[in-house]
């Protein structure tokens, strides 16, 4: 079976800058799968702060230079379709493709790796080095493609994929254990909020920070404490009080995470929202042990180990709000508000 589409609703990137970069068109034409890879009628599609970073140039370090201004270091190319957040239905495959996944219900991991080799790393992402989420086809990796039995929406299960495994992927570096006490900053967002529940599956303790207003939400998706963001946390936890922390936050409040780990403490960070730049005293670091622990790339097995606990019901989806993918602009808006809890979604036309 082959999509019979050849043209399809899509919003392109043309270059960074603001909105006025953002064309959505219906006369993008539609995809083909490559050899081992499948095309994807996309159902939703979730919004991500990389997509806004890319479009922005939040990535690079150099003045007027856009030469470093992709996250991976190097320039994006354009246009581009963004979008890493994909649930959809499997309508075409390529050469080497089993043709019997025409139909699958799938979720997209969105850090391609080498085939053959699954603990080496492509350098693409879906929806920044390639093509991504934010139209009604997109082509990936069959590899990447995971088969999903569930009853949530496709709504509800495109809110998992970047931020929930960027969680746990720093859970797993962590190698936290049940009984441990894990700080998670930023809770209201997707990955932070994510970090709660994951934390939680796996029987930690967790503190979690987020506004006042947010804290009732987060609270329900099982955090012990929850602490206005700007509490100063030597004061309300103590020093040497928690055995990990989650951050996607960086800023000003880096010092004192560092302060409230206790000794052979670990630190993982996959994002920067506060700011990127910290001030580190490494002898905090070193006469603590503590381990610092940057995420991006997930390791092998933990988007596989999601969709299992998403088929089993472990975690749930904490979306926000919808969108129609024409109205991205509207959504990117309120994302940068950051009044939301969890994910704000787009879905593509169905025409």
């Amino acid at each position: 079976m082959v999509a019979t589409d050849t043209k399809m609703q899509a919003v392109l990137l043309k270059g960074q800058g603001g909105f006025e970069q953002l064309e959505v068109r219906d006369d993008v034409p539609v995809p083909h799968p490559a050899p081992n890879e499948v095309l994807i009628r996309v159902g939703a599609a979730g919004v991500n702060n990389t997509d806004i970073n890319t479009r922005t140039g939040w990535y690079s370090r150099a003045v007027n230079d856009a030469s470093d201004s992709g996250w991976t270091g190097a320039a994006p190319h354009f246009p581009r379709i963004q979008g890493a957040d994909a649930c959809g239905r499997i309508v075409a495959v390529g050469a080497g493709v089993e043709p019997a996944r025409v139909g699958e219900r799938v979720l997209v991991e969105p850090v391609f790796r080498i085939p053959g080799e699954p603990n080496r790393y492509r350098g693409i992402y879906f929806g920044s080095e390639r093509d991504g989420a934010f139209a009604q086809f997109a082509c990936a990796p069959a590899a990447h493609a995971h088969a999903i039995s569930s009853a949530l929406s496709d709504v509800e299960l495109a809110s998992f994929p970047c931020s929930y495994a960027a969680a746990e992927n720093m859970l797993t570096r962590l190698n936290l254990q049940a009984g441990e006490t894990v700080l998670v900053t930023g809770a209201s967002g997707g990955v932070g909020s994510a970090a709660v529940q994951l934390g939680k599956r796996r029987g930690a303790t967790v503190v979690a920070l987020a506004s006042a207003s947010k804290a009732a939400a987060v609270a329900s998706l099982g955090a012990s404490r929850v602490l206005e963001r700007d509490t100063p946390l030597l004061q309300a936890l103590g020093r040497e009080s928690v055995d990990a922390v989650v951050d996607v936050v960086g800023g000003g409040a880096f010092g004192e995470l560092l302060e409230v780990l206790r000794r052979g403490g670990r630190y993982a960070v996959a994002g920067a929202i506060g700011g990127p730049t910290v001030a580190l005293d490494l002898r905090t670091l070193y006469l603590k042990d503590l381990r610092l622990i940057g995420c991006t790339v997930l390791d092998h097995g933990v988007f596989a180990d999601l969709v299992g606990y998403i088929e089993r019901g472990e975690i749930k989806p904490l979306v926000s709000s919808v969108f129609p993918l024409k109205d991205i602009v509207a959504a990117q808006q309120e994302f940068l508000l950051k009044r939301h809890t969890g994910k704000i979604v787009l879905i593509p036309s169905a025409d």
